[in-house]
């Protein structure tokens, strides 16, 4: 094949098949054309065509290579630019077997480059005419004898003067550990036994998905690919793109000794084949143990093939890292600590998923466990065997375990007496008799005898130990077959010779992948023999993969995140598709046909520690000799302010100055006070006398002295998904983590929900740095493929959001103590930026019934009587915005270790369970009347009304309702009205308010509920300007109440109890009904009588300017004296203000 580009009448890149390609080969004469999308979708939607190479128009093309090209491994979107990856260099490794009628080549990827489809910038076309390769920045093979990693190496050649946005993704992909098959007609990504059982044809479409390691990139063509009609599927899946594994392929031709019924030798192949999983890729000390779906680090399958003319043999093994949560940092001061970072009951059920995982696709699973006696691995051994026996005690008989201490075993009798002690274990020898092989007839293509189990090896990284032992268990395994077809095989020394070159040259691939050097003890596995030489070598590579861990393996983390689609800001590549898009639309709006809603209660909580700690806990905790129990209800007025009432499914609570901001501190950050904080709230859980349900610690970050903590319900572990975690520093310019913020985020059910405490600016008079580190939060903050705070269904804040009320401090003071909340609030700054647009766009918060949680002496109800005697003030704040989320209390916890008093909001929330089945059926229901045609119309002139610029073909709006409708309205036609699908709008709730800040317009949708979400947002066709007269929200008119004069919703609640008007500190709340106006973000509640009137776009500057000034400059009657409200919601003026008391305390109101 040969790469093109057309820059006439846009740019355009065409793939198509070359002559050798079509006589040699029989390749179909086709072409793959591909564009950018028009407009504002340029980065992110691509135009792709599947013609007939006659069809297109090559006049005037540039070709770009001047050699052949292999294919197509998809496209991505980096640095707002689409790319075409295509490998344009190749090695072929061999055929599986010898047999000729069956065809089943591997070739080796050499070289990737990546070509523009928007722009010419990175274009190189000099090297189409005086070099053999394509313009790929930093290319090169990686040496397989040499034990350096190719990632970190750079080749001897001019360097260009700019860098390519994809050098990275190059380098990676042209690393020499990437492999497929070579003619596209059998599936490299599936074992033996599982190609077998298909009998059929390979079809592109069926393939393991844990292995394509360009499944991301390569997703929008295989969606492309699905849509063609079977000939042209055909015809694409022969020549144009490829599905690529990355770990290791080596294959041998051996001679072996004739039978006593032939004269001539047999030829045999003896070969390998890693596959190692992309689901939880990285670097060593990047990425270990699992995540919630179950899928573990370094997870390899690996297969050992032996094959002769008449049959194959097979026999599969995986490893992977212990699938539990747990992190090992690589540089650290007296070794390399692990930590263990997710609770047993957390974390027992992605150990469950992943067993799942194995047993539906291996049947039996033994564990091979060579972790040692030492500390760190003992501890990970003994949370390993916890989790596997709570599995077994549920039923799970198919799971076993040995135990083998490798290095003990090696340190006191050496490595030849490794074999011995392997087989003597009872489970092992138990697997190796009844596991079995796969056996296949190639004549019939049958399968004559399955592999019915598998043994999982794992160690700490899966790589040096757990090779050594794979190679011993392959061994016997063949062994065992030979012994039974043709046992004088068995004393081949070839044989055996190609099968330790293989797994030592295995063992080196995987951990160049993994660690950055080839792996320990490969100088055994090669010879049998342990010798100084090798000794020596371990020493060498054991320093330089310490090396590269620490200092080169962020890089190479990065490249795999954005090959995998994991960066926070990446968005996956469409396929223009007018058909599907519509469905997609059409399922969004009839989402209550296909799901049902969950209710459940969350708990939210925060609480400024002022960097101290529960006085007795401490103690307890740095005790040297048994003492009495803490007292664990300390927590309980914060953690269950209503006893019997509250029982949240999640708690999520937010700690700020959880350690003093201290230089030390931010430079190296103390987790033990997080993991303190963890262990007594646990405590406190479980020993409440009203105790209905367990806990378990499902996710906790911590950003110096800001830490997120969120527990939940043993059983609603089971539920929840995607649980992540990220932080954003905002101290000195972002540079430092004093202030910040910490956010966790995850799938309760299909509902999503992002959950964030911050730490913004101090200082009375720093309002604008506080609205800067919000939009700072706002904007930084964000999760894996692309997600923002704003891509979430339900967004809740709990944090010190430090901001103050612009009252004097003795104002303040008095009206505290006298409960005149209401005016305390209108000069509150944090309700003043909302009204003005500059922080917390779209956020509600519940009323404040309570008084101000800051500045307090510790243990004490005094405001600060310190010499700075600080301003009271609601620094402590809970706001969130969602459909689903129905605040229910909102107040605060007499708790006084702290100068802040802990508050908390407990919600009623809402979250959707989807119905699997039934969606798919919708689905299917909805592409096939769309896909019909009505007589004499074709499909082409159907969809002819879907311009490329829209994309997405939209039924058109429905007429305004009549002002005073005394029946349901109906259509005055007898048909359904114009358009392509027939779509019943269910009642959606309205949109929320929108905040500017959270930019997830540039985020990748990547889950169902964002695209139903987004769906439903999408606002109607405005209506068009004329005569410079605009639409608006109805607007302040004379005499009406202002928005500044707008109670939030405490209004809403509050009832005259006296004539002094006073409102207890403790008042809570069931249900607050708040009016819709609020929460649809209005300038003004609209009502009946106040009709939307077109006014011109001057007299709405001139309101928008009048608004302005009253938020930024209010007027006060009566010099000064602030405005108050009464309990009626009718503004009265405050009381002069009072003389400087002696001593005002914050005495709660019975």
């Amino acid at each position: 094949m040969h790469l093109y580009l057309r820059d006439v009448p846009q740019r355009t890149l065409i793939l198509v098949t070359s002559s050798d390609d079509e006589t040699r080969l029989g390749r179909p004469r086709r072409a793959l054309v591909f564009r950018p999308a028009e407009g504002t979708k340029a980065n992110s939607q691509a135009i792709v065509e599947f013609l007939r190479k006659e069809d297109v128009d090559l006049v005037g093309a540039i070709r770009l290579t001047q050699y052949e090209v292999m294919g197509c491994l998809g496209l991505i979107s980096v640095g707002g630019e689409l790319f075409l990856a295509i490998v344009t260099l190749a090695g072929v490794i061999g055929n599986l077997t010898p047999n000729a009628g069956r065809q089943e080549q591997v070739s080796k990827i050499r070289e990737v480059a990546f070509f523009s489809l928007n722009s010419s910038t990175y274009d190189d076309l000099s090297l189409a005419s005086n070099a053999p390769t394509s313009p790929t920045i930093g290319a090169y093979e990686l040496n397989e004898l040499n034990d350096r990693d190719a990632y970190g190496q750079q080749m001897q050649t001019a360097q260009p003067v700019y860098e390519h946005p994809c050098a990275a993704l190059s380098k990676i992909m042209s690393s020499g550990t990437f492999y497929y098959a070579s003619d596209g007609k059998w599936d490299i990504s599936t074992r033996l036994q599982a190609r077998t059982k298909r009998q059929a044809q390979h079809d592109h479409s069926v393939y393991d998905s844990r292995f394509i390691w360009n499944e991301y990139i390569v997703g929008s063509l295989m969606d492309f690919r699905s849509r063609l009609d079977p000939n042209e599927r055909d015809d694409l899946d022969t020549c144009h793109f490829i599905l690529a594994i990355q770990g290791y392929v080596g294959l041998h031709s051996i001679p072996l000794p004739a039978s006593p019924h032939s004269g001539s030798p047999t030829i045999a192949i003896i070969g390998m084949i890693s596959r190692l999983g992309w689901k939880r890729a990285g670097t060593r000390f990047n990425t270990r143990g699992v995540d919630d779906d179950g899928n573990v680090a370094n997870f390899v399958e690996t297969e050992t093939l032996f094959a002769t003319n008449e049959t194959s043999w097979s026999y599969v093994q995986v490893r992977g890292s212990i699938p539990l949560f747990w992190e090992q940092q690589g540089l650290q001061i007296g070794g390399q600590r692990i930590q263990i970072t997710r609770a047993r009951g957390a974390s027992q059920p992605a150990f469950e998923r992943h067993f799942a995982q194995l047993i539906d696709e291996y049947d039996i699973v033994h564990i091979i466990n060579l972790l040692g006696t030492k500390e760190n691995e003992a501890a990970l051994t003994s949370a390993y065997t916890a989790h596997l026996q709570t599995l077994r005690a549920n039923g799970n008989a198919e799971i076993s375990m040995s135990n083998l201490d490798f290095h003990n075993i090696v340190r006191t009798v050496g490595h030849d007496a490794v074999p011995a002690t392997l087989k003597s274990l009872e489970g092992v020898s138990d697997g190796l008799n009844n596991y079995g092989f796969t056996s296949v007839e190639h004549t019939k293509n049958a399968l004559i005898t399955p592999q019915v189990g598998v043994f999982r090896t794992n160690c700490l990284d899966c790589l040096d130990r757990t090779n050594f032992i794979q190679d011993i268990v392959s061994k016997l395994n063949l062994e065992h077959y030979l012994r039974n077809v043709r046992k004088e095989w068995i004393s081949s020394g070839p044989m055996w010779s190609f099968h330790r070159e293989l797994w030592a040259d295995n063992g080196d691939a995987l951990s160049r992948i993994y660690a950055g050097t080839g792996a320990l003890n490969t100088s055994f596995t090669r010879t049998g023999k342990r010798t100084f030489a090798g000794l020596l070598a371990d020493a060498t590579k054991s320093v330089t993969r310490s090396y590269i861990n620490n200092f080169q393996d962020k890089g190479k983390q990065a490249a795999i995140d954005l090959l995998l689609g994991n960066m926070n800001t990446q968005r996956q590549v469409t396929i223009f598709d007018p058909i599907h898009d519509s469905v997609r639309a059409a399922l969004a709006q009839r989402l209550p046909e296909y799901s049902s809603p969950h209710k459940c209660q969350i708990f939210v909580g925060t609480w400024n520690l002022n960097g101290r700690v529960m006085r007795t806990y401490s103690l307890l905790l740095c005790h040297t000799k048994p003492v009495s129990q803490p007292p664990v209800d300390k927590l309980l007025p914060w953690l269950f302010p209503r006893a019997g009432r509250c029982k949240p499914d999640l708690f999520v609570l937010g700690f700020q100055e959880i350690v003093p901001l201290t230089a030390q501190q931010i430079v190296q950050t103390d987790p033990e006070k997080k993991r303190m904080w963890e262990d007594y709230i646990l405590d406190t859980l479980v020993t409440r006398r009203d105790r209905y349900s367990d806990y378990v610690v499902l996710r906790s970050e911590q950003l110096v002295g800001t830490a997120l903590i969120v527990l939940c319900k043993a059983e609603a572990t089971a539920h929840i998904r995607n649980v992540e975690a990220a932080t954003k520093k905002t101290g000195l310019g972002g540079m430092s983590g004093n202030k910040g913020a910490v956010g966790i985020r995850l799938d309760y059910y299909d509902s999503s929900f992002c959950f964030i405490t911050a730490h913004l600016a101090a200082g009375h008079i720093n309002v604008e740095e506080r609205n800067s580190d919000y939009r700072t939060i706002a904007n930084g903050l964000s999760f894996l493929r692309g997600k923002t705070i704003g891509s979430h269904e339900n967004v809740i804040w709990l944090a010190d959001t430090n901001y103050r009320i612009d009252l004097e401090n003795n104002e303040v003071r008095y009206l505290a103590a006298n409960d005149q909340l209401g005016v305390l609030y209108d000069a509150d700054q944090l309700k003043l930026a909302m009204e003005a647009q500059v922080a917390f766009m779209g956020y509600e918060e519940g009323p404040i019934l309570f008084r101000p949680t800051y500045r307090y002496d510790l243990y004490s109800d005094e405001y600060d009587t310190s010499e700075k005697q600080r301003i009271p003030a609601w620094t402590d704040r809970v706001l969130y915005r969602g459909a689903g989320l129905d605040l229910a209390v909102y107040n605060r916890a007499e708790l006084k270790q702290s100068d802040h008093r802990p508050i908390y909001a407990i919600f009623h929330a809402t979250v959707r369970v989807i119905d699997t089945a039934k969606k798919d059926a919708l689905q299917t229901q909805l592409l096939e009347e769309l896909m019909h045609t009505n007589s004499g119309q074709t499909l082409d002139q159907k969809l002819s009304k879907m311009s490329i610029k829209t994309g997405i073909a939209r039924a058109p709006p429905p007429p305004p309702p009549p002002r005073l409708p005394e029946r349901p309205s109906r259509h005055n036609t007898l048909g359904p009205p114009e358009g392509i699908l027939t779509v019943s709008r269910p009642s959606v709730p309205s949109p929320q308010p929108k905040d500017p800040f959270d930019s997830d317009e540039h985020a990748a949708s990547s889950s169902e509920e964002e695209l139903y979400r987004s769906s439903l947002m999408v606002p109607m066709e405005p209506t068009p300007l004329s005569n410079s007269t605009v639409r608006a929200w109805p607007v302040k008119l004379p005499g009406s109440r202002s928005v500044s004069e707008t109670r939030s919703t405490s209004d809403v609640t509050r009832q005259p109890t006296s004539d002094t008007h006073t409102l207890s500190s403790s008042t809570s709340f069931e249900r607050v009904e708040i009016p819709n106006s609020l929460k649809e973000g209005g300038l003004q509640t609209a009502t009946k009588e106040e009709a939307h009137q077109p006014v011109s776009v001057a007299a709405v500057a001139s309101i928008f300017e009048a608004k302005s000034k009253e938020v930024t400059s209010p007027i006060r009657p009566n010099n000064g004296a602030p405005t108050a409200r009464s309990a009626s919601g009718i503004s009265r003026t405050a009381p002069p203000k009072p003389p400087k008391p002696v001593s005002l305390t914050s005495h709660t109101s019975t």
